[in-house]
């Protein structure tokens, strides 16, 4: 309630606190003369004293005004800083910004105008073959449509795909955050009653806590589950997700609410509440959980990080997969690409065979799908290429990453045997020139082609001594070859927001190139090669510090490798060797032990 003022006003009047009317000004203060006639008429000092009073009302409300300004003012600069930083992309790179010049609001690459203001003729498939759809909000997330003007895919998702992400949409939005079913599924948590009968939303929650292509690697396997499943994917939102993705799905959020009802943190290895503990303690098997009729839990915990066990693994068995279908709430924690073991459960087989024709394609397509970078990272990403890339003949990517330790410490060089396999990788694969004798200005005749290499590593050593080897000697072929690193870290910092944003970058930069070098193991390069629809070359791990022999290999297919993948039989009960079960998922390439999908049809 308002606290009474010592003036009210009427209709064409003001009413003092003392009961005396005034008039208000009108025609140029007419009725005010009359008014203070009629004062100076009962008491000769009358108009002395109203003048007085004023004066003091008009030093009131300037005193008043002052302490309003006062007031207001932080409110009116936290609104002007956070309108100049939505208005005023932050450029992530170590690098400095070059200045502006009158080309440069021009794409270099199509000739159009601009990144941030994209014009509805442009000539590309936006809608990237039909993964997206139109209306979301351009100016909020300006990378959903503009990605397709820097990645030109051969690779066409098929109608069975299109046709379940829309339906995927519908679902999310209809169980997501703040809907009545998301509540009353939340509610059977907090219950911690069990389940007699089927509910209307099912989910999936990814915990997430890894490195940022880890990430993407997980995201996308537990997106590709739920789309198997009928459920909705909600994800960690205390990991900077909304700091470098915008929300994928129309009209709802796939961030999990800040009152989830439990302390999922605290999940981990042989946590009671784990399906590996529940089979191993005899929980599910023994009692009240044994068969399908009979009541489940309303949350199982999935623990499918790399030191997850035999039980634990049992997940990607048919009979197990079965009974978590009555299961309200899967809550995942993985830091792996598990979509291979996926393709060998009996049940799916046919439903992935519809969604992915060419089988090789799942992070391909899941990928652009869901990952759109925020305003930030899009904007270092397309000036960077448009100012450093966009005008050499052709792009080579070349990630590097060193898996040197020093006891718990990362050690990333300087390492001359890691640079000797990067040059007879790029050279013996003729992804760049052959260095001839000391440079000379001149070059080839006719030949004015330049290459354009894109280094990213936590060191800028590798990257200063190829551009040093190539700036102080000429080519064989006369070619010009330009070296450019964004970052250089030092040190992954997974933790850190603006690393996670400057790797993002890095990623989707990687992901532009024509040619693309990527080391073994390394989920970073993973994702560029997925997103990019590019088979790399993968140099090798080496031992001892020798160049390794070959130095590198040209990647069976454009899919990640699930680094952890179990080897048990589920049906024969016993171990096997699940990379000559089918023809389409086979070991990889540079973890032996691992497995990936492939395209092809005989084993």
């Amino acid at each position: 309630m308002e606290k009474p003022s010592s003036r009210r006003w009427s209709s064409g009047a003001a009413v003092e606190a003392g009961g005396h009317e005034e008039k208000l000004p009108l025609r140029g203060g007419l009725d005010t003369e009359r008014v203070l006639h009629a004062h100076a008429h009962a008491h000769p000092h009358a108009a002395e004293q109203q003048e007085a009073g004023r004066g003091r009302h008009r030093r009131s409300c300037v005193r008043a005004g002052l302490v309003l300004c006062l007031l207001t003012l932080p409110a009116v600069v936290l609104l002007l800083h956070r309108w100049r930083a939505s208005s005023s992309p932050e450029w992530l790179f170590d690098v400095d910004l070059p200045t502006e010049d009158d080309d440069d609001d021009q794409d270099i690459k199509d000739g159009v105008f601009d990144d941030l203001s994209p014009l509805a003729q442009i000539d590309y498939d936006r809608l990237l073959g039909g993964l997206l759809i139109e209306g979301f909000d351009e100016r909020s997330c300006r990378s959903r449509y503009q990605f397709a003007r820097y990645h030109k895919s051969e690779r066409i998702p098929s109608p069975y795909l299109i046709e379940r992400l829309r339906r995927q949409e519908a679902l999310q939005k209809k169980c997501g955050p703040g809907t009545k079913s998301y509540r009353s599924a939340a509610e059977q948590i907090r219950s911690g009653q069990s389940i007699n009968s089927t509910t209307d939303c099912s989910y999936v929650f990814l915990i997430i806590h890894a490195g940022l292509g880890n990430r993407m690697l997980e995201i996308t396997s537990a997106f590709l589950y739920a789309l198997l499943t009928d459920r909705i994917l909600l994800v960690d939102r205390y990991k900077e997700i909304a700091d470098i993705f915008c929300e994928p799905f129309p009209g709802t959020s796939w961030l999990i609410p800040s009152d989830f009802p439990l302390s999922y943190d605290e999940f981990t290895l042989g946590s009671p509440e784990s399906y590996g503990s529940m089979l191993q303690n005899n929980v599910i098997s023994g009692n009240r959980y044994r068969s399908l009729a009979s009541a489940k839990p309303p949350y199982v915990y999935l623990h499918l990080d790399g030191n997850y066990g035999f039980h634990d693994k049992l997940f990607y068995c048919e009979d197990d997969q079965q009974f978590l279908k009555g299961v309200p709430w899967l809550i995942i924690r993985t830091d792996m690409y598990f979509v291979p073991s996926l393709f060998l459960i009996p049940s799916y087989q046919e439903e992935l065979s519809k969604l992915f024709p060419e089988k090789d394609t799942v992070f391909h397509h899941l990928g652009r799908y869901l990952f759109h970078p925020t305003d930030d990272i899009w904007y270092s990403v397309t000036k960077y290429y448009r100012t450093y890339l966009a005008k050499a003949d052709k792009i080579v990517g070349i990630q590097i990453r060193i898996y040197e330790k020093k006891g718990i410490l990362q050690r990333n060089g300087p390492f001359p045997h890691i640079l000797e396999q990067i040059l007879s990788c790029s050279q013996n694969e003729k992804l760049l020139p052959e260095i001839g004798g000391t440079y000379k200005a001149e070059t080839a005749a006719g030949n004015n082609r330049t290459i354009a290499v894109l280094a990213t590593s936590l060191s800028s050593w590798y990257s200063d001594e190829i551009r040093k080897r190539y700036s102080e000697h000429r080519t064989v072929d006369g070619t010009t070859v330009k070296v450019y690193q964004p970052s250089h870290e030092e040190y992954q910092k997974s933790r850190n927001r603006k690393h996670n944003m400057k790797a993002l970058a890095e990623i989707y930069l990687l992901s532009m190139s024509d040619e693309l070098i990527t080391s073994g193991f390394s989920t970073f390069g993973y994702a560029a090669q997925g997103l990019a629809g590019l088979t790399p070359w993968i140099m090798y791990r080496s031992v001892n510090h020798v160049v390794p022999d070959p130095v590198c290999g040209r990647a069976m297919s454009i899919e990640p490798c699930f680094h952890q993948a179990p080897f048990y039989d589920c049906k024969a009960k016993r171990d096997t060797d699940l990379g000559k079960v089918v023809p389409y998922v086979k070991h990889c390439e540079d973890v032996s032990w691992g497995l990936k999908i492939v395209y092809r049809t005989r084993l």
